[in-house]
């Protein structure tokens, strides 16, 4: 199962376990329990220090516990950790062992403090790029904390437990028979929501911090760049961001970024944040801005936690997001058949109807990966052409399992109060109006700016994007911005970084400027 360079690098790695690990399966007959073993015996044959048995206690079949020997186990996989799930299973070994884990001590420490037991399930699809950091950020807190338990669950391979708790969007997270999350999480994001007194912690923290004299509101591709371009210059840099490394997060694979042949979002983020941190850069996670103010003294971001930080120039790249349909039922059905990622959510749709909507690059691809997983796949595109390029048009019209509607409006999302089952179109050449039926829906009509805080604060167009000029500078003196929240054109990772880069020099030559300007009349009065 595994090819020689796999175990090669299992045996470096496994040279770090400090003390004996157990793998306990639990399995059934099925062809996934003897893949499942097989797995764990080639795994086992690559330390002396990890062993294999089997119990068939558990309730979920098949599944394997990893846990030190002689000590309760409280990390389970409940399927096979292929694919990105490799690298939590490794991680799972070490951590479990004593290995300590790369987390910051402030964040091992509040891990340590939290009480009460926390029974974790995680529904995952092992081509969703998301779920890892959730899987591992559990996994760690389990390993840690005696407290807490994680079960990581393949829903395409328990496709029972996925209809009893009518999971349609991975990576969902259960605690405790209730769901407490969905979508990407972190460590520091999963503490943040069990320990609900840490906000005002942290809100006093940002108070005390000393002004910057560029402060990067968005932690993205541009916020990036324009922190290293900033740092570089030898001043008072911070950076601070609702989710570091944005959009490109949700990104799985990426072709054009020029010098990389091809990479993936999360790889290329973790790349971004250890370049930030080789300079001398704040960077302030998990923290969403909430408003800008102008002073005499300079500028002022207040947060959604009522934290004000204060700098002399300000960066704005809080990029985009998804963009909503906006009809009846979306939102009553978000993450309950409405999804919107096809790489992460496709294969919790397998064997069904669905509908994908935009028929622009995304909306195509989405529907060609689609339709090797689902049943059938309807195409809704609002104009009457397809935007994408030809060679995606004509794969995908050589697909015998998807239908395209052109000239079509979406008018509304039906389900049953629990999930999705059907779809309302109006067709815009006669007006009628027709319905799907269909399980899931995936939108894929483009970003939306993250600007609605900015409202009535810098000049926006008529699409929500910062408007800004050959430097960055947005109709605030001393408030630039980058990247996909702006009037720029082409919203590309390549061109964020440039563009980031762009106003962080904006910004500098600002403040050389303005330093000058103040300190010019006291010099010729001396």
């Amino acid at each position: 199962m595994l090819d020689s360079n796999i175990k090669a690098q299992l045996k470096t790695y496994f040279e770090k376990i400090l003390t004996p690990i157990v793998l306990t399966a639990s399995l059934d007959q099925s062809p996934a329990a003897g893949q499942m073993l097989e797995l764990l015996n080639e795994v086992a044959e690559q330390s002396d220090k990890i062993s294999v048995k089997t119990d068939g206690t558990a309730n979920n079949l098949p599944s394997f516990t990893v846990s030190k020997v002689g000590e309760e186990a409280r990390i389970t996989f409940a399927g096979l950790p292929m694919g990105h799930e490799m690298t939590s299973f490794i991680l799972a070994i070490l951590q479990a062992s004593g290995y300590p884990p790369k987390v910051e001590e402030d964040v091992l420490a509040r891990i340590r403090k939290l009480d009460g037991k926390l029974k974790f399930q995680t529904f995952i699809s092992l081509s969703c790029h998301n779920c890892p950091d959730v899987v591992q950020a559990l996994n760690l807190m389990a390993a840690i904390n005696p407290n807490i338990e994680h079960e990581m669950i393949d829903g395409a391979l328990f496709q029972n437990l996925v209809d009893q708790h009518q999971i349609m969007a991975v990576p969902t997270v259960i605690l405790n028979g209730e769901v407490f999350g969905q979508g990407r999480m972190g460590a520091e994001e999963i503490i943040a929501k069990l320990d609900t007194g840490s906000s005002e912690e942290e809100a006093a923290k940002l108070n005390a911090k000393d002004s910057f004299d560029v402060l990067v509101v968005g932690g993205g591709p541009a916020g990036s760049a324009a922190a290293i371009y900033a740092a570089r210059k030898g001043i008072r840099t911070g950076i601070v961001a609702e989710r570091f490394g944005g959009q490109v997060m949700d990104t799985l694979g990426i072709e054009n970024f020029i010098s990389v042949s091809h990479t993936e979002g999360p790889k290329l983020v973790q790349a971004l944040e250890q370049h930030v941190k080789s300079y001398e850069v704040d960077i302030m996670n998990l923290q969403r801005a909430d408003a800008l103010r102008k002073t005499h003294n300079g500028i002022e971001v207040e947060m959604a936690n009522g934290a004000v930080l204060k700098s002399k120039s300000v960066i704005i790249s809080t990029g985009a997001r998804w963009r909503e349909m906006n009809v009846p039922g979306e939102q009553e059905y978000r993450n309950k058949g409405v999804a919107y990622c096809p790489h992460c959510d496709g294969p919790l749709f397998k064997g069904k109807r669905v509908a994908v909507i935009g028929g622009g690059n995304s909306g195509v691809e989405a529907a060609i990966d689609l339709a090797g997983i689902v049943s059938h796949v309807t195409l809704i595109e609002f104009d009457s052409q397809l935007r994408a390029d030809a060679v995606l048009q004509n794969k995908l019209f050589s697909l015998p399992n998807v239908t395209v509607i052109k000239s079509a409006l979406t008018k509304e999302v039906i389900g049953d109060g629990s999930k999705v089952n059907g779809l309302r179109y109006q067709d815009r050449t006669n007006s009628q109006e027709h319905t799907l039926e269909l399980e899931g829906i995936f939108v894929q009509i483009g970003l939306l700016p993250n600007t609605e805080w900015l409202k009535g604060t810098v000049d926006l167009s008529p699409r929500g994007e910062i408007i800004v000029d050959a430097k960055g500078e947005t109709s605030v003196p001393g408030v630039f911005a980058a990247g996909d929240c702006t009037t720029i054109p082409y919203k590309q990772i390549i061109i964020a970084m440039g563009e980031g880069a762009k106003a962080s020099l904006g910004a500098f030559d600002y403040l050389i400027r303005h330093s000058v300007s103040e300190e010019a009349p006291s010099k010729i009065a001396a």
